[in-house]
């Protein structure tokens, strides 16, 4: 028998659709009808709203677990626990660390990443190594270096192929042949902690690069002699943009400046999530470094702030609520530009016929109130 979701709007990749059924039989995305449909299972989501499930592109950890502890059950943890967060597709994220560490990471990821059964490994996301000490973050700088495209090689034969995106700072040596390089061979290439100026972000940008990591956070600021880091983000074309909106790493008015100067259509909303995200407050880690969180951030003992507790539900109510997007362009910043930005979007990122049936069912305040992963109700609020 066939299976269709009732509800009052359905956020689908031709567009918003008002009240109507929506075809899940048998865990894959059909068509969308106004008219019932007979003889049919229908799903009652009345007075709710029906869009893609979210995905997180940049995400470290969750509910006490880090991708850098390199523990396949761990993994498993992080992405059971995501469905809560109305994710259901992400890129566990790795941290600065040695060349060995970072293999074995890749290794376990590559291994486990097939027998999750929350929210869905689409490949790894490699934060580093190649950064600068300037804007470190929560990065340890001992282990920074030159993009070496044999250690990266190395990594992704050790992930399977698994490797979809790495950052470095535009400023390194050797960035410009890396760049080119891997993105040849169909991994994104990101940009960020880095104070290069924008002439090297450009370079970066003309070999390949297409992201900048969590935009305005570590990297040089926007300055009118030199624009930086920021006025490289803000005004190169065809790049992608990394956004934080839990209001405490970005002001809703830079997010605004972002969202207006480079359209919603080239911002992935992204939670930079540690290992504290979904716990209580207290002391946790976040790769090497200790870490304190209270009054909803996560910060270093020198006060810095280190990674986030965001939940990418949250990130797309703050935006509404901040009256800086729409829920239609919230929905897209964080499902199918994340997606899009880091060529996963043929997996991930959109309502589409033939696709897994991956959504989540909102309310009309932006509160998440179930995932559904595969056409079954994985999480009710």
């Amino acid at each position: 028998m066939k299976t269709f979701i009732y509800a009052d709007k359905f956020f689908l990749n031709s567009g918003v659709k008002g009240t109507g059924y929506l075809d899940v039989t048998d865990g894959i995305f059909g068509t969308y009808t106004k008219e019932k449909p007979e003889g049919a299972e229908i799903i009652d989501q009345s007075g709710k709203w029906i869009a893609p499930g979210l995905v997180d592109t940049h995400i470290h950890g969750y509910k006490n677990h880090d991708v850098m502890d390199n523990d396949a059950e761990g993994i498993k943890v992080m992405s059971e626990a995501l469905l809560s967060c109305g994710v259901t597709s992400f890129l566990p994220t790795t941290l600065t660390s040695t060349k060995e560490r970072l293999k074995d990471v890749a290794e376990t990821i590559g291994n486990v990443y097939q027998d999750v059964e929350g929210a869905k490994i689409q490949g790894i996301y490699f934060e580093g190594p190649f950064f600068t000490e300037e804007h470190k973050g929560a990065q340890n700088p001992s282990y920074f270096g030159d993009p070496d495209l044999d250690t990266f090689h190395e990594w992704q034969e050790a992930s399977g192929g698994l490797i979809k995106k790495i950052a470095l700072a535009p400023e390194r040596k050797g960035v410009k042949e890396f760049v080119k390089t891997v993105t040849d061979e169909g991994v994104v290439v990101s940009l960020g902690h880095s104070n290069a100026t924008l002439e090297e972000a450009q370079e970066a940008a003309e070999a390949g690069a297409s992201v900048f990591v969590h935009a305005y956070n570590g990297m040089r600021g926007l300055n009118h002699r030199e624009p930086g880091m920021v006025g490289a983000l803000l005004t190169l074309e065809h790049v992608f943009s990394e956004l934080i909106c839990d209001g405490h790493h970005v002001h809703p008015q830079a997010a605004e400046v972002l969202m207006e100067k480079a359209g919603h259509d080239h911002v992935a909303l992204i939670t930079d999530c540690m290992m504290a995200g979904g716990m209580p407050d207290g002391n946790y880690n976040l790769g090497e470094f200790p870490v304190v969180v209270k009054e909803g951030t996560a910060r270093l003992e020198s006060g810095n702030l280190a990674g986030s507790i965001l939940k990418l539900k949250e990130a797309i109510k703050n935006v509404v609520d901040w009256d800086i997007a729409t829920p239609e362009q919230a929905i897209m910043m964080a499902s199918y530009v994340p997606a899009v930005s880091c060529k996963i979007d043929d997996k991930c990122g959109m309502i589409s016929e033939g696709r897994a049936a991956d959504f989540i069912v909102l309310e009309p305040n932006m509160e998440l109130a179930a995932t559904y992963l595969d056409g079954k109700e994985r999480y009710h609020a």
